[in-house]
């Protein structure tokens, strides 16, 4: 079963409360989504680090429930 759009963002948000998150369905399916996350978090992290911050957030869905996302991350300042 896809994951909805409001799903993701609560999985995020609840491993990163500050986070501003904006989530795009790709191709109306449910399947293909773009994040855009913007966390404090990220500060001083690479890009890989940051990303990788947001799959463990998904907790295993990646690959499952989520089959694509495409992430944009970024901190406050960039």
């Amino acid at each position: 079963m896809p994951m909805q759009a409001h799903d993701i963002e609560d999985l995020i948000k609840d491993a990163l409360p500050d986070a501003t998150v904006v989530i795009r369905d790709l191709a109306g399916d449910g399947d293909h989504y773009a994040a855009s996350i913007t966390s404090a978090a990220f500060e001083g992290k690479s890009r890989v680090q940051q990303h990788q911050m947001v799959y463990k957030a998904l907790k295993g869905k990646m690959g499952d429930e989520l089959h694509a996302l495409a992430l944009q991350t970024s901190t406050p300042q960039d």
